[in-house]
């Protein structure tokens, strides 16, 4: 049976021509797979202030948000998903992991060599086209 739809964010952040990539731990679901950093929608939650709340708190930093990106949608099992993606930019803050297992900054012309999360993998080549 499959599972009600779950609505995430996640956050492209950019710095020059690199991009903010996440490895989850070894505890999270999908482990060790790279994935733009986000999180799930509460209810009554505006998508954009989710992003900005999800990386206050998986990363430490303070984000603007520059724009919103396609909506990806992806099947994890049973579980649907509707990834919500928004080009970000670090405002303040130095990145301090709560969640993930590491992260680095890959340059764009490098971002289809990274071990994706599926959805993650839409999420790439949305950047190529929009960014």
């Amino acid at each position: 049976m499959t599972r009600p739809l779950m609505e995430v964010t996640c956050a492209v952040i950019m710095e020059g021509d690199r991009v903010l990539a996440a490895q989850r731990s070894e505890s999270m679901a999908h482990p060790l797979k790279w994935e733009f950093p986000g999180g799930k929608l509460r209810t009554g939650e505006h998508p954009e202030g989710c992003i900005i709340r999800e990386i206050r708190e998986e990363l430490g930093v303070e984000i603007s948000v520059i724009q919103l990106l396609p909506t990806v949608s992806h099947v994890y099992s049973d579980q649907p998903v509707k990834l919500i993606p928004f080009v970000c930019r670090i405002l303040e803050g130095t990145i301090r992991l709560s969640e993930h297992r590491t992260f680095r900054w890959v340059p764009r012309d490098e971002l289809d060599q990274v071990d994706w999360l599926e959805a993650d993998v839409e999420v790439v080549s949305l950047i190529n086209l929009y960014c």
